[in-house]
This record gives C-alpha cells, structure tokens and sequence, in this order.
C-alpha cells in the first residue's frame, strides 16, 4: 500500500485531478482503510455475505461478515454517502454491491437492515441479480442454479422495507434471461 500512495501522490503533483475510486471485494482490514483516509473519494466494496459460515463454505472466510462490516462503517466514516454531480458523475461516497445469491446465500435482508441501521439509509446500494454457476457451483446443490426473477424482486423489496432509498435503477428490472423462464 505504501507503494500505491507514493504514486497517487506523484500522480496529483503532475496534475491527476479525478475522483479515485477503490474497488474492493469487502474484506478489508480498517488498518488499511485508514491508510487511505483522505486519499480514496469514493469506495466501492462488496457485501457477499452476512453469515459466517456461508462465508466460509463459500469463500473460505469465516470472518468475512465481521471484517466486511468494519470495513463498511471505515469508509463511510472517511467519505460519507455518495455524491453525485449535475452530469450525473459520483464525485465522492460510498457504493455498496450486493450479489443476490440463490436460496437466500448471500444473507440480503440481514445485509440491508445493517446498512440501513448501521451505516445510512441514503447508502448507495447496487442489488445485483447476475450470479450464473459455474465450476465448482454445481457441486454445491443451493447455488447451482440462477437468481430467481422473485429473489431479485424479494431483495429490492427487503431494501425499500429496511428505508434504503439509493439503490441503483439501472438493476430493477431483472435480465432478460429471468423474465424469458
């Protein structure tokens, strides 16, 4: 990291003047985040899971939902909601994306009342709806299929329900291949 920050700051001292962006997987220590502070505008991490053993069935992490919620919580201590300009550009904030998983894996409702309780209800939130199996997700009988159109809709709902008002419009309507089924 040391590394990244030197070069961020040669960077702005030959005139780099846009709005960095740390994408991140959510599993990141606070000690890191804070070396960040005041250099990142805008983060954008994954919340995978709420459930440690999912995590570790699925990630090999058992600690991810600990460790991703301190993560959560350091960033937007250090940048706040996102904001977005008049040209509809995010200047600054944090952008949470959320993978919906199949049979309720991924913990959605537990995921949104922590934003919404925890964090902001004016979080950014990115509901994502395109997990596919694949490799070893066929071995495992819950994750070897697609996100339901009902899923999908079933965590929107859960968002709106928890006070979550920011969440991306691009991913409301489900892909074309769940509405065709």
């Amino acid at each position: 990291m040391p590394y990244i920050l030197d070069a961020l700051e040669l960077a702005a001292g030959m005139g780099l003047h846009l709005p960095l962006v740390y994408n991140s997987g959510g599993y990141d220590s606070v000690e890191t985040l804070k070396l960040l502070d005041g250099v990142v505008d805008i983060y954008m991490p994954d919340m995978k899971y709420s459930d440690a053993k999912i995590a570790e069935q699925l990630s090999g992490i058992k600690d991810y939902p600990t460790v991703n919620r301190a993560a959560i919580k350091e960033m937007h201590r250090q940048v706040g909601d996102l904001q977005i300009d008049k040209q509809g550009i995010a200047q600054r904030g944090l952008l949470v994306r959320h993978l919906v998983l199949p049979n309720g894996l991924a913990g959605t409702e537990e995921i949104v009342s922590f934003l919404a309780k925890e964090v902001s209800t004016d979080t950014y939130l990115n509901i994502m709806a395109q997990y596919h199996p694949c490799h070893k997700a066929f071995d495992i009988p819950q994750l070897s299929r697609p996100v339901s159109s009902e899923e999908f809709c079933q965590a929107i709902e859960l968002a709106h329900q928890q006070g979550l008002n920011r969440l991306d419009k691009d991913n409301f309507m489900p892909p074309l291949r769940l509405i065709l089924r």
